[in-house]
């Protein structure tokens, strides 16, 4: 492994990743190859809510969407009922999405409309999804799409089915930043609004689009969880921590402004691997939620460290001129990594 591989941001996830799983195989006798695979069946969900978590951090300071863990809760109740009422799969994961998006809209309306901080925007949005939640869970009887179910869990020659379509769906999202104008411009928002602003970036219908994007895969990933699983108003909870820390984790700047979608897989394997670890030595949940904590401070302090280096070390500069639209879009490209 050479100094150039070690200094990209993503690749810290996978090496922790490649850790646990050696620790694993030490403490215990399950095969190394049932580990991954199974890794690889529950790291897919966390990887959508966190893309589209890394998507709003990256369009900079404040922005975080903190409404993803109820979003997850009802759109699986709200998933489940509609594909229980109309027989159909596809609706029912597209009410999930539907549902995802509409609570984002309540988010977006406030943030853009009423200037409420994101993260207030977001609570707010997200306590009435649970309001939702709770009512829909109320006297609950349908069940989770068998069919759906089976192919949640199809694992031809080990790897989930789920698994090769969320990293379809992670390669979108790299080409989505780099070669296309919404993401130049999320990602120019997110190093400098006022700058991004100065060059007709539209910065509001940016980062409406980048919450409503996070609520569709929250939406989606609580369609999907509550199949392979079961509809409950718990079953996004895990996610609000778990989706900030893997983006942190991944490489995605906390500042906004460079997004590490790959880096996201490293950390989710991480962190699934990391849940079998401590269930392995007999660790309670809020010990695994103190530490997964910590460790995201640790990279957050890691990262400090290393901006306020930069800022020390590094010579003066000429004040820079005045960014036009052209020079906004191309700066970006060094800061999205596959």
């Amino acid at each position: 492994m050479t100094l150039r591989t070690l200094a990209r941001p993503w690749i810290w996830g996978f090496v922790a990743s490649a850790l646990v799983w050696a620790t694993i195989l030490a403490l215990s006798s399950q095969g190394g190859g049932q580990t991954v695979s199974l890794a690889l069946s529950l790291a897919p969900y966390l990887v959508i809510v966190g893309l589209g978590q890394m998507l709003v951090i990256t369009a900079g300071p404040g922005n975080i969407d903190v409404s993803v863990a109820p979003v997850i809760s009802l759109a699986g109740f709200v998933a489940v009922a509609a594909t229980a009422a109309t027989g159909s799969v596809a609706v029912g994961v597209l009410a999930g999405i539907g549902t995802g998006l509409a609570v984002a809209a309540i988010s977006v309306l406030a943030i853009l409309g009423l200037s409420i901080p994101p993260i207030i925007a977001t609570l707010a949005a997200g306590l009435i999804a649970s309001s939702l939640t709770l009512s829909l869970a109320d006297g609950f009887t349908a069940v989770p799409d068998e069919g759906l179910r089976q192919l949640l869990n199809l694992r031809p020659a080990g790897v989930p089915v789920l698994a090769v379509a969320v990293a379809v769906l992670t390669a979108l999202v790299v080409a989505l930043l780099s070669r296309t104008t919404y993401g130049r411009s999320l990602l120019a928002v997110g190093q400098s609004r006022p700058a991004a602003e100065r060059a007709g970036i539209p910065v509001a219908r940016v980062l409406a689009a980048t919450y409503l994007a996070s609520g569709a895969l929250a939406g989606l990933a609580g369609a999907l969880l509550a199949a392979y699983i079961a509809p409950s108003p718990d079953l996004g909870t895990r996610y609000l921590l778990d989706s900030v820390a893997v983006v942190v984790i991944g490489g995605t700047l906390i500042s906004g402004g460079r997004a590490v979608p790959v880096g996201i897989w490293g950390s989710a394997l991480f962190f699934i691997l990391l849940d079998g670890l401590v269930n392995l030595v007999g660790w309670s949940t809020a010990a695994q939620n103190l530490l997964k904590g910590g460790l995201v401070l640790f990279v957050l302090f890691l990262a400090g460290g290393g901006t306020r280096r930069d800022a020390t070390t590094s010579r003066p500069r000429r004040r820079p001129r005045p960014a036009t639209a052209a020079t906004a879009a191309t700066t970006t490209g060094d800061n999205t990594h596959g």
